[in-house]
């Protein structure tokens, strides 16, 4: 997979979407206000902050970030955050998400589970995961989760006894 970093000040940069072209300008948004959701995360086991922004298909934002809980297992991550405030504001087809932590060595991934969520609703859409300086990498879902299981594969012939 040709991965390619990309900054803000790229002033002239588009990328490509499955259905039209998102421009420089809105990535650069998307990617703000997922750092300002950061700011809002409840970590205080890890301390690791992640935020997430989602943008759906009628050009809508939804922001998230981590919740952490006492029991481990039952805390969410920004992505699943920011997806489950959309899809209860009547938002489920998405154009783009893009996640941020305080790690600056490292582009921040979303994880397994928030792969899945994600997959949930489409794999032509774009995740973009950002450092704090502005760096950016863009992948799909689909390239995230190759060969994966999604709601169509609920519709499949099986096999009886």
């Amino acid at each position: 997979i040709n991965n390619k970093i990309f900054h803000f000040h790229l002033s002239t940069a588009t990328t490509q979407r499955s259905k039209g072209r998102m421009s420089e300008a809105i990535i650069k948004e998307l990617i703000k206000k997922s750092l300002e959701a950061k700011n809002q995360a409840y970590c205080p086991y890890s301390k690791f902050r992640v935020g997430a922004a989602v943008l759906t298909s009628t050009d809508k934002t939804f922001q998230g970030c981590n919740v952490e809980n006492a029991c481990y297992n039952l805390g969410l991550c920004a992505e699943r955050t920011a997806m489950v405030k959309a899809v209860s504001e009547g938002c489920s087809t998405f154009k783009a998400i893009a996640i941020a932590s305080d790690m600056k060595e490292e582009f921040i991934s979303p994880c397994g589970a928030c792969r899945q969520f994600m997959r949930e609703f489409g794999t032509k859409w774009d995740v973009y995961m950002t450092k704090p300086d502005g760096k950016y990498i863009k992948m799909t879902v689909e390239e995230l989760l190759p060969r994966s299981f999604g709601p169509e594969d609920l519709t499949e012939e099986k096999m009886t006894k």
